[in-house]
């Protein structure tokens, strides 16, 4: 299974707050996430990655009131 990153996934910095979210709702669901850590210029210090299949379904069914589709394929 493909773990990324929210950086490697959305191709920019995700931020504090939609990392936040993200982790939240992985929490909820029983997703789990692995740490690596990253050292560049303007970051340093570890970040979640979770599966891809997990990071398609948030964005996609993410709804403007919060709430996500709860199916997941694992």
């Amino acid at each position: 299974m493909e773990v990324v990153s929210l950086f490697d996934y959305l191709g920019r910095p995700a931020g504090s707050e939609l990392g936040s979210k993200v982790n939240k709702e992985a929490q909820r669901m029983g997703v789990s996430y692995r740490t690596k850590h990253v050292s560049n210029p303007k970051w340093s210090g570890n970040v979640h990655c979770y599966p891809r299949t997990f990071l398609d379904l948030y964005f996609k069914n993410r709804q403007g009131n919060g709430t996500y589709n709860n199916k997941l394929p694992f």
